[in-house]
């Protein structure tokens, strides 16, 4: 992980993604603390969309978990909460 790159409070400068899947309550959970927060994200359905898919296997080295979570084009974590499930 890069200097700055925090995964729970990214500044209002950095661009925060989400890889999810619709259904799966780590993603539901993770949105609503960004949304709680005011933290905007782009989330990528990485269950229904394959290209959205292949970008978070080349993130996450075919880590299938999620939400995979990437700040500023890097990757992070996948997974929600300590420890991270998913």
């Amino acid at each position: 992980m890069s200097a700055g790159a925090d995964y729970l409070n990214p500044s209002a400068e950095q661009s925060l993604e989400l890889y999810v899947s619709p259904t799966c309550p780590y993603c539901v959970a993770a949105r609503a603390y960004y949304d709680e927060r005011g933290i905007a994200y782009a989330v990528h359905d990485a269950q229904n969309d394959r290209a959205a898919r292949a970008r978070m296997f080349a993130y996450t080295r075919d880590d299938p978990t999620v939400p995979a979570i990437v700040v500023d084009g890097e990757y992070l974590r996948s997974g929600w909460g300590d420890p991270p499930r998913g």
